[in-house]
């Protein structure tokens, strides 16, 4: 019961995401926002899980009842997108609570599944939330008459992973979260792989923020797009389950051929943006641009540091986070037809410094 409790939570939390990334920026454009102001709007979002862990959890204890709070107000944030859409300001703020409380529902969760399932089994309910945003892009294509009707779904998603995620509190392991305040961390030391790290995710700003804007405007249907989204998610499930044998390769050669690959990605569909068959083998590619990459880039960030909780913390505070928020500021403000050019730029930035990184004797 465990397992199914924890997969239909993975599943429906990222559909909400996969909403907010595939549907979202279509909504906003539609109601008349400029690029830019989107790419602010979703550049909320990381830059709340890069800063919440530094700026609230030392000082309110993540426990039951804050848990309760964040899922609670996840509800009331996305209601409050029916009265705050049309108003950037406030729909900027609305943004900003709900992504505070998206970020603290993950994490608490987590430490239950980890915890109750292993890593294996971890990893079987985990797949499911993969599944559950390419779900979501082929049903909601197919019965969208209007990208405004996203936010009804969203809602509902949102309502449906707090239901799961209360039921799963009676499976709580009750222990201290760890806050290792006094231990070392040498982040300087393998600086080259943190900014790797860094401009992986900057390189995404322009495809999670504008891939959907980018393609309709280029001529195809929003209905094909969710395809073009849905089919990417296939890939990646592929390759998380048949990708362990590949891990026992070098894993710092396996980065960097995931790079390589995501800057070629990033270069194809700025040189053929009109071309569906191009989109799609650029898709499949994400097998390799986050599938592979996020696997053996947190498995060589294991082999490098003692203190592993706190390294993946750093990971996607510093990574996802900020990285993944300037990522999405500088796509709102260089939207347009070169927009994969400057994103196949910062992957190549980030293959670059892999060579960098300086090997312990």
């Amino acid at each position: 019961m465990l397992f199914f409790n924890l997969s239909a939570f993975y599943f429906f939390y990222f559909a909400a995401t996969g909403i907010y990334v595939i549907f979202l920026p279509k909504v906003l454009n539609d109601i008349g926002y400029s690029y830019f102001d989107i790419g602010i709007v979703l550049a909320i979002a990381p830059l709340m899980r890069f800063a919440v862990p530094f700026l609230f959890l030392k000082h309110i204890k993540l426990d039951n009842k804050i848990f309760i709070v964040a899922l609670i107000t996840s509800i009331v944030g996305v209601s409050c997108f029916y009265l705050t859409l049309e108003h950037f300001f406030l729909f900027l703020l609305n943004n900003a609570i709900l992504a505070a409380a998206l970020s603290l529902i993950l994490p608490y969760l987590e430490v239950i599944a980890i915890s109750n399932l292993g890593k294996e089994g971890y990893g079987k309910s985990r797949l499911f939330g993969s599944i559950g945003f390419m779900a979501i892009a082929i049903v909601l294509a197919k019965v969208l008459t209007s990208s405004f009707i996203a936010i009804h779904f969203y809602l509902v998603v949102i309502v449906l992973t707090a239901i799961f995620s209360i039921v799963l509190l009676k499976y709580e392991v009750k222990n201290e979260i760890e806050t290792p305040d006094n231990q070392k961390f040498s982040f300087f030391k393998y600086f080259p792989f943190w900014l790797a790290l860094f401009f992986m995710q900057f390189s995404f700003g322009g495809f999670y923020n504008f891939f959907t804007i980018y393609e309709t405007d280029h001529g195809m249907s929003l209905e094909m797009t969710s395809y073009l989204w849905a089919f990417g998610v296939i890939c990646e499930i592929l390759m998380l389950y048949f990708q362990a044998p590949i891990l026992k390769k070098n894993l710092e050669n396996l980065i960097k051929i995931c790079l390589a690959i995501t800057a070629f990605r990033w270069y194809l569909l700025y040189l053929y943006p009109n071309s569906l068959e191009i989109a799609f083998f650029t898709q499949s590619l994400h097998a390799f641009s986050f599938g592979l990459f996020h696997t053996a880039s947190i498995m060589y960030l294991y082999s490098l540091y003692e203190n592993k909780k706190l390294a993946q913390q750093f990971m996607y505070g510093f990574a996802y986070g900020l990285g993944g928020f300037l990522g999405a500021l500088v796509a709102g403000k260089t939207y347009g037809e070169n927009l994969f050019l400057y994103s196949a730029i910062f992957a190549m930035l980030a293959f670059i410094a892999m060579y960098f990184i300086k090997k312990d004797n």
